[in-house]
């Protein structure tokens, strides 16, 4: 019934878009795409890099996600921990590889969990 993920959403707080575009497009390499114009008015953003596509939406109530986690491959992994280094985000090294690749865990500006695997 079911063929493929579509998009993945998580919580931001309110007027968090502007941190959320520095990060997600700034040092992750996403691209924003624009809102349906129906959306729009309920805030966050949509990004997307290759067939991945992650919805930001915001919580009033927000609380970031600690345990779950989108889970996001990358093309030159170690390109990107450079890249993580050099913007001050803490990287959080999984010894145990993730078949077969080495991965490791960062938080968004709002403390989300967020997987990347070389």
């Amino acid at each position: 019934m079911l063929d493929r993920l579509d998009h993945v959403q998580i919580a931001i707080p309110r007027d968090g878009e502007d941190a959320a575009r520095a990060f997600y497009t700034g040092i992750l390499g996403f691209e924003e795409v624009p809102k349906p114009p129906e959306l729009a008015n309920r805030g966050g953003a949509w990004f997307r890099s290759g067939s991945a596509t992650l919805h930001l939406g915001v919580d009033d109530a927000f609380k970031p996600a600690k345990k779950a986690h989108p889970a996001f491959r990358c093309v030159d992994y170690g390109e990107l921990l450079k890249r993580l280094s050099d913007h001050a985000v803490v990287v959080i090294q999984d010894a145990n590889p993730f078949e077969g690749r080495p991965h490791c865990y960062i938080a968004d500006p709002f403390g989300n969990r967020i997987e990347i695997i070389g």
